[in-house]
């Protein structure tokens, strides 16, 4: 469930946009001003932000950057409001809500936020022998462990045994471990007091008692930094958090769970992850396999897909034809479903006439069985890009290929890193290395720059 904070009068049109994005499943908060909706970003947080604006919402963006409050902002306004509205954006606003509001358009921002919440869907004998224990093991307060490829749905997952559990009605807490710098996460994962570090201005909770009576989900927890490791093992074991700068440990009730798509096992016969870490996550583990491994959820997960865009995007809803259903079976999904899901979104964009046919299935590397194309045409097609790179300085061509896989996953580092086949820590310290450059980095929704760390 997205925590979304309201800043503004419910009384006008912001309140009727409000009122959508919480049919739409998103738990409100609301505050009159930008004072106040700074003071509840730093106690409870929140996922999505809109704001009105009428109201300073430059000032409270630099505020945001300020205290490192990564939370996206949305300012909405009419027409009229263009001028508010144009100095939010260039103040860091992430996106413009048009006043009246658009039910299509509010799913979407919330959509953008977070990973899809839906149950999860499945047809394959394999996923709901899974999610059958995943719900016996909901109703218990052990930690667990999600494995499984990246795209697979571990956050669905996740959210899915929060739904199940006794905690249902707490807060469902996510994060990334990958996506913030090893100094960032510590103040993100267990908060900080006043005048901590540079630029702590004011005391704000960290995840740990954002997720009271509820669940922490740590993703990508094979990222997490050895030095930051021993602390989370404190805070797991002894159910309280050390705040930076803070005095006294505070009192933390909070479910556990992980999810990583890397060989923890491994890791920590590398040395790169703490043994008894491992152990006290890894109380029960659930590995999601990947979407060749079920076949039978291809189709159903597609049709799923095909529905949620075609809502959102105010299209009819159109079947799937057969030859574009047996091209979806055939191609082995390395990406997953999250592939299926951006593949599904292109269908629905790009179909014609009354069904989505093979024509509006767009997809990467097909399997040598379901293209009937001949192998000439495809090597003259990429015979030019090739030869245009020949002359440039190989670190230009890195650099260009880096930035692109980047943009095109959206920010997203750790999808990019998979694409690209190198560690998450090799890309961050890539880009790293292009700022200094003065180059521009595409940023995650709510990722702060990598330069902006503790002191």
């Amino acid at each position: 469930m997205t925590r979304l904070l309201i800043i503004g009068s419910l009384s006008g049109e912001l309140g009727h946009a409000a009122r959508i994005a919480s049919a739409r499943g998103a738990q409100l908060t609301q505050v009159e001003g930008v004072t106040a909706g700074l003071e509840r970003l730093r106690g409870a947080g929140a996922d999505l932000i809109l704001a009105d604006a009428a109201h300073d919402l430059p000032w409270l963006l630099e505020r945001l950057a300020e205290e490192r409050i990564a939370t996206p902002l949305i300012a909405c306004g009419r027409n009229a409001d263009a001028e508010a509205v144009l100095r939010a954006i260039r103040a860091g606003a992430r996106e413009f809500l048009p006043l009246p509001p658009e039910a299509e358009l509010i799913a979407a921002m919330l959509e953008a936020v977070t990973a899809a919440q839906d149950a999860p869907v499945c047809q394959d004998p394999v996923m709901r022998a899974l999610l059958a224990r995943a719900e016996q093991l909901a109703r218990a307060e052990a930690s667990v462990l999600i494995t499984g490829e990246s795209g697979t749905g571990k956050e669905v997952l996740a959210r899915h045994i929060h739904a199940a559990s006794k905690r249902a009605r707490g807060p469902f807490v996510a994060l990334n471990c990958a996506a913030l710098p090893e100094a960032l996460l510590e103040s993100e994962l267990f908060g900080h007091e006043r005048g901590a570090f540079s630029g702590a201005v004011a005391a704000r909770k960290g995840k740990f008692e954002q997720a009271e009576r509820g669940t922490l989900l740590l993703d990508e927890i094979g990222e997490m930094e050895l030095r930051l490791q021993s602390k989370l093992l404190r805070a797991i074991q002894e159910r309280e958090v050390d705040k930076l700068g803070g005095t006294q440990p505070v009192k933390v009730d909070v479910r556990i769970l992980a999810a990583t798509n890397r060989d923890l096992q491994a890791e920590v016969r590398a040395g790169r992850f703490r043994e008894d870490l491992y152990f006290r996550l890894n109380v029960v583990q659930l590995r999601i396999p990947p979407l060749r491994e079920r076949g039978a959820d291809i189709l159903p997960l597609a049709e799923h897909f095909a529905e949620r865009y075609s809502a959102a995007n105010g299209l009819p809803l159109r079947p799937i034809a057969p030859a574009a259903s047996a091209r979806l079976m055939a191609h082995p999904w390395p990406g997953n479903v999250r592939e299926l899901e951006n593949a599904m979104h292109r269908a629905v964009l790009l179909a014609q006439g009354r069904e989505i046919g093979l024509d509006a299935i767009e997809l990467g590397a097909a399997p040598p069985e379901a293209t009937s194309a001949p192998a000439a045409p495809v090597i003259a097609a990429t015979a030019h890009p090739i030869a245009a790179l020949v002359g440039r300085r190989m670190e230009e061509v890195e650099r260009e290929l880096i930035l692109e896989t980047l943009g095109r996953c959206l920010g997203n580092r750790t999808r990019a890193a998979e694409i690209l086949g190198i560690s998450i820590r090799t890309l961050r310290n890539k880009l790293a290395e292009y700022r200094g450059q003065g180059v521009a980095v595409p940023l995650a929704p709510g990722q702060l720059p990598e330069s902006w760390r503790v002191a």
